[in-house]
């Protein structure tokens, strides 16, 4: 009990610093970032926990929350989440951690969102042209964690990014860092990662073609002269992550893990998410939580969400996650995540 006492106490001396962290440097620069996919959560387990994914670990997905999570899978884990997004929006996620014994957890992971097909409209002709275009979002990217001692864990991530819009285009990198520190075996877990930190990037194609004349006001000049619009450089969506996690073993087969996160973006202000997972009969899942805690003009916040743990005869770990998440006027959101482990 002593030790319950005192894990207790570190986490809510950590969870007043997260707090006091959300009103520090407030700043909001919505919109002036490009990759806002990048900011989707693809993961039905986190998601069902409000999204405060920074210290937990234990699936593929989590290093979308902290690339550190890698160096503490026990074993090879793929994940397939499909999310039902907003306005129709597909938007899949597909990650993989191989964990090689002695050496680490090399990852991969994928992202892809489209948007259907959408009517071109102009001003002559309002209700359509009879062409269609389609925004595509897309991101690839692989990395490496591994335990730097047995309480400490570090990974990385090097993406590959790209988003089109009908015949334009852009394209960039960008990397993500993380760490993750166990206070004690089996106990209180701290984490804190960089996410999305690249160069700026600008759209380039076709669709920024004009024909140009200098000097409309002479007669008898080339009013078709071949010209390209130039759009600006955008930075991408960086944010800074700082998390804690706390299991509470009930006994063999139920327990609690609670969860928190303070998020530093660069578009936004600062916000919290908390959440808890309590697991029954130790494969069974029934998730809570809120997102976005402290935000001005959010858009709902509350995270639903429950899963199943099978493990085969032939050694297979099956998992099958859901989660439901608020967005105010925007309605709902669907994810479903299947997992494998082996």
């Amino acid at each position: 009990m002593k030790k319950i006492f005192t894990n207790l106490k570190v986490l809510l001396i950590l969870l007043a610093i997260i707090t006091l962290q959300t009103f520090v440097n407030a700043q909001s620069k919505v919109g002036t970032t490009i990759g806002q996919f990048l900011k989707i959560d693809p993961s039905a387990r986190a998601s069902g926990m409000g999204n405060a994914g920074t210290a937990l670990f234990g699936e593929a997905s989590d290093m979308y929350y902290n690339p550190a999570s890698m160096g503490r899978l026990t074993q090879t884990d793929a994940q397939f989440t499909y999310t039902e997004w907003l306005a129709g929006i597909s938007f899949d996620y597909a990650a993989i951690g191989v964990k090689v014994e002695n050496i680490g957890t090399f990852s991969l992971q994928a992202t892809s969102m489209n948007s259907g097909d959408i009517a071109v409209r102009t001003v002559e002709q309002p209700l359509g042209t009879g062409e269609y275009y389609s925004v595509q979002d897309f991101a690839l990217g692989i990395g490496f964690g591994l335990m730097l001692t047995d309480r400490v864990s570090v990974g990385f991530i090097v993406n590959y990014l790209q988003e089109s819009i009908w015949h334009d285009d852009l394209n960039d990198f960008d990397i993500n860092l993380g760490v993750q520190y166990q206070v004690e075996p089996g106990g209180l877990t701290v984490g804190a990662s960089l996410l999305n930190f690249g160069p700026r990037a600008s759209y380039g194609g076709r669709d920024l073609y004009i024909d140009y004349n200098q000097d409309p006001s002479k007669n008898g000049g080339n009013n078709q002269l071949p010209g390209e619009l130039r759009t600006d450089a955008f930075p991408l969506p960086t944010l800074f992550r700082i998390g804690v996690s706390y299991p509470y073993k009930f006994n063999d087969d139920n327990r609690i893990i609670l969860s928190a996160d303070a998020l530093h973006p660069n578009d936004n202000n600062e916000s919290m998410n908390a959440g808890a997972e309590v697991i029954l009969l130790k494969d069974f899942s029934i998730r809570g939580g809120y997102r976005n805690i402290f935000l001005t003009d959010s858009e709902g916040g509350l995270e639903l969400g429950a899963g199943i743990n099978y493990n085969t005869a032939d050694g297979y770990n099956l998992r099958f996650d859901y989660a439901w998440a608020d967005y105010g006027r925007l309605l709902k959101v669907n994810r479903f995540t299947v997992s494998v482990g082996f």
